[in-house]
């Protein structure tokens, strides 16, 4: 015997299939107000979780002495510890213009220092404050021994979270010798 299914099933079945629709126009762009972004507060309030200030630190043997510089590549340096080797004194400068200390806070010690003026440079250079420091200072050591990074504060300008690299170590002992 054969099985054949009757022709009324198919047609049946074949009326089961949903017609095909159109498709619908796609509805126009809601306009929606642009996003202003918020300040994002610091994850942390410990400055040791604070991300480093973009840059990086370069060392230079000058006649006389030695330089570190911190900043980003192709900019003025924002940071720099000199060595007077002649008169054994490290000079931390930092770009501004205020007279209010310097506060040094590394993961061992913090403290303030009083600030001059540094000479003026070319013409549109930025302004730089410096404070004095000899060459057996403990803050240096501490700057060079601070787990990963420190930072440097001054009323009226942005704190600077720097990396304790060697450039740091390389001119203080620079001043040591």
């Amino acid at each position: 015997m054969r099985n054949t299914i009757p022709l009324v099933a198919l047609v049946v079945l074949a009326g089961c299939v949903a017609k095909p629709v159109a498709p619908r126009p796609a509805p126009a762009p809601v306009a929606r107000p642009a996003v202003v972004p918020r300040p994002v507060p610091p994850a942390s309030t410990d400055w040791r979780d604070w991300p480093v200030t973009t840059g990086d630190w370069v060392y230079r043997q000058e006649q006389g002495g030695s330089t570190a510089l911190f900043g980003a590549t192709g900019a003025n340096a924002v940071l720099t510890l000199h060595c007077d080797a002649a008169s054994g004194t490290l000079y931390l400068s930092r770009q501004g213009a205020g007279g209010t200390p310097l506060t040094v806070r590394t993961s061992s010690i913090a403290r303030s220092l009083p600030v001059q003026p540094t000479s003026a440079g070319p013409l549109g250079a930025p302004a730089y404050v410096a404070a004095r420091l000899t060459a057996r200072d403990p803050l240096l050591d501490a700057m060079v021994f601070s787990r990963g990074r420190f930072i440097v504060e001054q009323a009226g300008a942005a704190t600077l979270v720097v990396p304790a690299w060697a450039e740091i170590a390389r001119v203080t002992e620079d001043c040591r010798r």
